[in-house]
């Protein structure tokens, strides 16, 4: 059975919540086939979000419209990203990168900040690791909010390589994803460009593309891998990024 358009992202889950509780909270709106909590896999705790898939396609539909409380606490349900979709994602920036993955560096991605971590939270957790250089927690230029991630740049490869040790990190309460931060050397630059020339167009294009969107590029891959729902601002954002690319490669 295909689980396309059945199976949801249920974020928020209370620590104390388990498979059988979630299963049995949603069984009150239809069938459900499966219901999964994901766990850490180094320490086996909860990482506060899990999949509930229905039988049917339109009580996902139902569910997501409403509100839900579960032991005490209010959980999120969307329509969960498809796998094939995270993978088509995924080779279009392997395109980009020019290399299946990127190589050694001293810069770090972390994802899934609360909008509370402020740089010195940041900058204290990740310090037990090697000594940094630069921290940066990532807001939106328009309203100044947090946007749930920021980069950690050590002196040395060999302290990326600690922190990577575990994928996920607990942080002020909240387990937080880490990667590889990809090297500006690998994003398309000006030098790469087979038009020769540095005109003003494709000079904007190029700091866009190292810029802003780079970063959110990032951001959108690590939610997607993690079931998570990318809103259509966010994804539009990467849209124009590959179309603006593929228009600079031409």
């Amino acid at each position: 059975m295909s689980e396309s358009g059945s199976k949801l992202f249920i974020g928020g889950i209370s620590w104390g919540t388990d498979e059988d509780r979630l299963k049995e909270y949603f069984s009150s709106f239809g069938e459900v086939i499966e219901a999964v909590i994901m766990k850490d896999r180094t320490t086996g705790r909860a990482r506060g979000f899990g999949f509930v898939v229905f039988a049917d396609p339109a009580v996902a539909e139902r569910v997501i419209k409403e509100k839900h409380n579960i032991d005490g606490r209010m959980v999120e349900a969307k329509k969960a990203v498809p796998r094939d979709d995270q993978n088509i994602m995924s080779r279009s920036t392997s395109s980009i990168h020019g290399s299946p993955s990127p190589g050694p560096t001293r810069k770090i991605f972390v994802g899934g900040l609360t909008s509370t971590v402020t740089e010195s939270d940041f900058k204290k957790y990740f310090d037990q690791f090697g000594n940094i250089i630069d921290v940066v927690v990532m807001y939106d230029h328009n309203t100044q909010r947090p946007r749930g991630f920021g980069f950690i740049t050590y002196d040395s490869e060999e302290a990326v390589d600690k922190v990577l040790l575990k994928k996920f990190h607990e942080l002020n309460g909240k387990m937080v994803e880490v990667k590889r931060a990809v090297p500006r050397e690998l994003s398309p630059g000006p030098s790469r460009s087979p038009l020769g020339g540095y005109n003003y167009g494709l000079n904007r294009v190029n700091n866009f593309l190292n810029g802003y969107f780079w970063d959110m590029l990032q951001a959108v891959l690590v939610a997607m891998d993690l079931g998570w729902m990318v809103n259509s601002a966010q994804l539009l954002v990467v849209e124009v990024g590959f179309l603006l690319l593929v228009l600079v490669m031409e």
